[in-house]
């Protein structure tokens, strides 16, 4: 059930009291006020709202429908304006910088009101990160939601060094260093949920900029089944993992789903005979029945330390965060040669750029080939909109495009045309998008043998390997994406493009021209790709 707010009802009903009883207001008609309730019968709050406004109405909805619309309804930065009229009240004399320093550290400041709001909206509306930015005439906040920055509110410009000494305050960090990057962690409780926040701060030449990384603990940890991989794949994943030694990695960049996915394969691998251990930088999932252990680089507990440390433990699964250098790299590399099972994430752009990734930062490959079993490279799409989705005819030219990727014509696609629910987006939610890579004993030759990203990347699919960039047209002509989403998350290279278009072709091609060292009309000589593979590594 859609249900459609109107601000003259909204006015009438606070929304501590809207939230604490679980109602939304939607009309007002002859003085009475209508609000949606998934309790009709709740004397408590029957007598709350009949209190605070009188006449009132009831229509019955579903608990989730009435809080996602609260989220919409009542947003916390409305609230912002009187603490930042207080704000400007401030003396912009000579003591205003320690007046805004003090004002860090005072609860009851408009400086810390402001920046619980921006926190709470941001937590609100899903977002994963929160960019505080200082421009040269005003303080920009944007909401990273679905993976795309949406501008939320701009602040005056002198608020932009006491928001960032309130959030260095809650962080731990510095208050008085501007010159050098800090990185903290704290924690908060928004609506009932606690959530952890992960604060970057850097220095810019109008002023410090803040990003914070929220991270919900109430989210609950997903299977296979849950990621939007398909059947097959599921099949074929499995069969990477589901063994006693080796490694995976799950590759891709910040905010693409890795450690979620990681966490996933947790679930089906882990039992009470083996004993599981993680090394994260933060614990982003608390995962019952596994030993999970914290990075701290500040107090010099790296990636590294807690891989050494953990070899002693006798581990059969050790799940590294994140591969950052070569050191960690080594590690872990010897970890898997030495019979154990390692899942890791790496950033990489896709699944075959990973196995030079290793090499540049100084591995052997045979040890490469040795030791990785299987690479997973991934995205996520925003989904279109459910509620205001509808079709449209495909550009010529991007359906020409899908048809030589996929070969299969597209008739019909979808587009949200934006609503409340999708904040004017016309995109609510994500799905992946995924390329398996697994290490048969082809790949592990041409591994060894320094083979080209071209060369490792037709090895691959002829092992079965689809390309992200293929699943991700797949869900365009089913009308989950659309093709714009796709070309905007997933890197295609147009030699890839070409080689999608050709690879089926190319599986029962004579492979003897390459053997002979010579390079087909239209492929990509192997030093060219050396050279390409060092840039795709770099970005």
């Amino acid at each position: 059930m859609c249900i459609r707010d109107r601000p003259e009802a909204i006015a009438r009903v606070p929304e501590e009291l809207a939230r604490r009883h679980g109602v939304l207001p939607f009309k007002v008609e002859q003085g009475r006020v209508y609000v949606a309730t998934a309790n009709p019968v709740d004397a408590v709050a029957l007598a709350e709202l009949t209190e605070s406004c009188g006449a009132i109405g009831l229509m019955v909805a579903a608990r989730p429908s009435i809080e996602r619309s609260l989220d919409r309804t009542y947003n916390a930065l409305d609230h912002a304006d009187a603490a930042i009229a207080a704000f400007g009240l401030m003396d912009d004399s000579a003591d205003f910088e320690a007046a805004s320093t003090r004002a860090a550290v005072d609860e009851s400041s408009p400086i810390v009101k402001v920046v619980n709001q921006i926190i709470v909206q941001g937590v609100r509306k899903r977002a994963s990160d929160i960019h505080i930015e200082a421009l040269e005439h005003a303080v920009r906040v944007r909401y990273r939601i679905d993976g795309a920055l949406t501008e939320a509110i701009q602040l005056p410009s002198k608020m932009s060094s006491p928001i960032a000494s309130r959030i260095k305050v809650l962080a731990d960090l510095n208050i008085v260093e501007r010159r050098r990057p800090q990185d903290g962690q704290f924690s908060t409780e928004v609506d009932g949920r606690p959530i952890d926040i992960r604060t970057s701060v850097v220095n810019t030449i109008h002023g410090e900029k803040v990003v914070l990384r929220l991270l919900d603990k109430t989210r609950s940890l997903i299977g296979l089944e849950q990621l939007g991989m398909p059947d097959d794949l599921v099949q074929r994943y499995l069969s990477v993992v589901d063994v006693p030694v080796g490694m995976f990695l799950c590759t891709g960049p910040t905010g693409s789903g890795k450690t979620t996915s990681l966490y996933a394969t947790l679930t089906e691998i882990q039992d009470d005979t083996r004993n599981v251990v993680t090394i994260e930088d933060p614990v982003e999932y608390e995962f019952a029945g596994i030993n999970q252990m914290q990075v701290h680089e500040a107090g010099g507990f790296t990636f590294a330390d807690g891989l050494r440390g953990t070899l002693r433990q006798d581990p059969d699964v050790i799940l590294v965060g994140e591969i950052r250098d070569a050191e960690t790299a080594r590690i872990a590399m010897q970890s898997a040669l030495t019979g154990h099972l390692v899942l890791s994430s790496l950033h990489a752009v896709d699944a075959v750029s990973a196995l030079h990734r290793f090499i540049d930062m100084g591995m052997e490959p045979f040890l490469v080939a040795s030791a990785v079993n299987g690479i997973m490279g991934q995205r996520l799409l925003r989904r279109v909109c459910d509620a205001c989705k509808e079709p449209i005819t495909p550009d010529p030219a991007q359906a020409a495009m899908v048809e030589r990727v996929l070969g299969t014509k597209a008739d019909q696609w979808m587009q949200g045309v934006g609503c409340t629910q999708c904040n004017h987006t016309g995109y609510l939610g994500r799905i992946g998008v995924y390329e398996l890579l697994r290490v048969n004993d082809e790949i592990r030759t041409l591994i060894s043998e320094r083979g080209s990203h071209h060369a490792l990347h037709e090895a691959a699919a002829r092992d079965g390997m689809r390309t992200m960039q293929s699943e991700g047209f797949a869900l365009v002509n089913a009308g989950v994406t659309t093709f714009e989403e796709v070309q905007r998350t997933v890197y295609a290279p147009l030699d890839e493009m070409v080689f999608d278009e050709t690879v089926s072709s190319k599986k029962h091609r004579s492979t003897e021209a390459t053997t002979n060292g010579t390079v087909p009309a239209g492929e990509t000589n192997p030093a060219d790709a050396d050279e390409q593979d060092k840039v795709g590594a770099a970005r």
